[in-house]
């Protein structure tokens, strides 16, 4: 996911024989808080533990974040992932670490892919069965080629070309322009305005909301900027996606007590989880700058300790609705960037099934009695995950996003399946669904949880500039001392939100920010990506340096 905003190579400068670089000796032990304990804490608390700092990382929920698991009562297999669940190859950064700490991955059955027995689309009560694209009707391939033919329209292929040879040149020539042009559009407003859909009747923009590209439908994602899809597309992020056996967050569990082979400062066999003793510190309730200049970071339960430099990986809303953060550590306009963040909402319901019974062939027709199934029901996506025939399987019901996840909020997660059965029974009147339940449901609607406030970032039309801000806050020679010390990464700060590539890369950018202010470089082999940082910046839509 080489994004075209910052085309800088982060699975190359991880994977360098050289390594990151260094600190001086007398900056070993110094303590750096880590605020989050999700995939951006645990990759900047490892790497910087890796540089001999000393990472005391905070967490007010669980280990992993959004990249969270369930298993339903009385069994450890199968697991329901309720954030991050399916993660592109082309995110090789992201399985840089997956690979390290050892998880396992499959491939994750979208619709109609080759991990997918079958896919039934189900619009306006009309059903299509389908294995391959080529067994839907022609109006779906209209679609397909107006698709493609709006992604000419933005150079789909020179851009595809240019991140295939990391050509960061063309990537920036090609891609500047359009953040320029495009950053006030809609993903709506593109498409019906583009080349491809323009001459279409609505009925073929409506059939693209509902059944979309890649993981299915996009209409929850109209409203929002058409720059977010792009980036989407041209890095590969929708296609070859995989998940992880047993779960994403064995991912983060792994990353906690992971020993690198190579650690300046500590003794071999350190790890997260040795530095901890048992488990990271509670949530943090405030983020202060004390008399001394350093920061003073306090718990829920009201213990204080100050650290060198803070890196905070909790979304943004966080540091003014749930942490007393000074309000000098970032700069009004900073300020300003973080309350803008959009965040979607997003949820999913899992039920622990006896068997995966959609296998099971209908005698009739030779059908799988069920399938993949994208609707325009309340459901709107529903995912069959097994694990080898005969053995207990998940079943994700229904995967919500937006408008959509927002009629879900207020039902308990028994009202929830019964609707969602009942939408299911409308497409498999002959599948007894119910009876192949076991033990609760799983359920999680994360625009209610108090430690996220909503699944992930995705901006607005107009709100290029507020990114930018958010990205490039981890180079701070040029702001002031009281601003300095502090540094953002996650996800939502990344210019991928949503994916966990962006919050992988944004704690590099973090852990690149603390080595500088603690006195250290990267490997003069080895540039890290504020050394680069001029060359490659994101696009000054304003003319200014902030």
């Amino acid at each position: 996911m080489l994004i075209p905003d910052f085309p800088f190579s982060y699975d190359k400068y991880i994977r360098h024989p050289a390594g990151l670089g260094h600190i001086p000796a007398n900056s070993h032990g110094r303590k750096v808080a880590i605020i989050g304990a999700g995939m951006a804490g645990l990759v900047a608390g490892h790497e910087l533990m890796k540089l001999g700092a000393h990472p005391v990382v905070y967490e007010s929920s669980q280990l992993g974040g959004r990249m969270r698991s369930a298993t339903f009562d009385g069994v450890d297999t199968p697991v329901a992932d309720l954030g991050a669940m399916r993660f592109p190859q082309s995110g090789r950064t992201f399985f840089h670490y997956a690979n390290a700490a050892g998880v396992q991955t499959e491939p994750f059955p979208n619709p109609l892919t080759s991990a997918t027995p079958s896919t039934v689309i189900e619009l306006a009560g009309e059903k299509f069965y389908a294995k391959t694209m080529d067994d839907l009707p022609a109006v779906f391939h209209e679609v397909s080629n107006a698709w493609r033919t709006s992604m000419d329209s933005v150079q789909i292929g020179e851009m595809r070309r240019a991140i295939k040879h990391r050509d960061t040149a063309t990537i920036k020539a090609l891609w500047d322009p359009l953040v320029a042009s495009l950053d006030d559009e809609s993903f709506y407003g593109f498409l019906a305005r583009s080349p491809g859909f323009r001459d279409l009747p609505f009925h073929h923009r409506e059939i693209f909301g509902q059944v979309g590209f890649g993981t299915g439908g996009w209409d929850t994602d109209f409203p929002n900027s058409i720059l977010e899809v792009l980036r989407v597309v041209f890095t590969d992020a929708d296609s070859e996606h995989h998940r992880i056996v047993g779960g994403a967050v064995q991912l983060p569990k792994k990353l906690w007590t992971l020993e690198p082979p190579h650690v300046a400062h500590w003794p071999r066999g350190t790890s997260l989880a040795s530095l901890h003793r048992g488990g990271p510190r509670l949530g943090v309730a405030r983020i202060h700058r004390n008399p001394q200049g350093s920061i003073t970071v306090t718990d829920r339960l009201g213990n204080e300790d100050n650290y060198d430099a803070v890196v905070v990986t909790c979304q943004t809303w966080l540091l003014s609705a749930r942490i007393d953060c000074d309000e000098a550590l970032f700069s009004h306009k900073m300020w300003a960037a973080m309350e803008r963040s959009h965040y979607m909402q997003s949820s999913k319901t899992f039920v622990m099934v006896d068997r995966p019974f959609w296998r099971d062939a209908d005698p009739d027709t030779g059908r799988d009695a069920m399938s993949m199934t994208l609707t325009d029901r309340l459901t709107r996506a529903t995912y069959l995950l097994d694990d080898g025939p005969g053995r207990p399987a998940s079943l994700c019901l229904s995967y919500t996003w937006n408008d959509d996840a927002m009629k879900w909020l207020a039902l308990d997660p028994h009202e929830r399946v019964r609707l969602m059965l009942h939408s299911l029974q409308k497409i498999y009147p002959d599948v007894d669904i119910a009876s192949h339940i076991r033990g609760e449901p799983i359920t999680v609607s994360w625009e209610s949880d108090p430690n996220f406030m909503g699944a992930f970032g995705n901006n607005l039309p107009g709100h290029y500039r507020y990114q930018r801000r958010l990205f490039n806050h981890f180079v701070q020679q040029e702001l002031p001392a009281v601003e300095q010390g502090i540094f953002l990464a996650g996800d939502d700060i990344s210019f991928t939100a949503g994916w966990a590539e962006g919050a992988v890369t944004t704690a590099l950018n973090a852990v690149w920010g603390v080595q500088r202010l603690f006195g250290g470089r990267s490997h003069g082999d080895n540039l890290g990506p504020g050394d680069v940082f001029d060359a490659l910046a994101p696009v000054d839509l304003d003319g200014n340096s902030v």
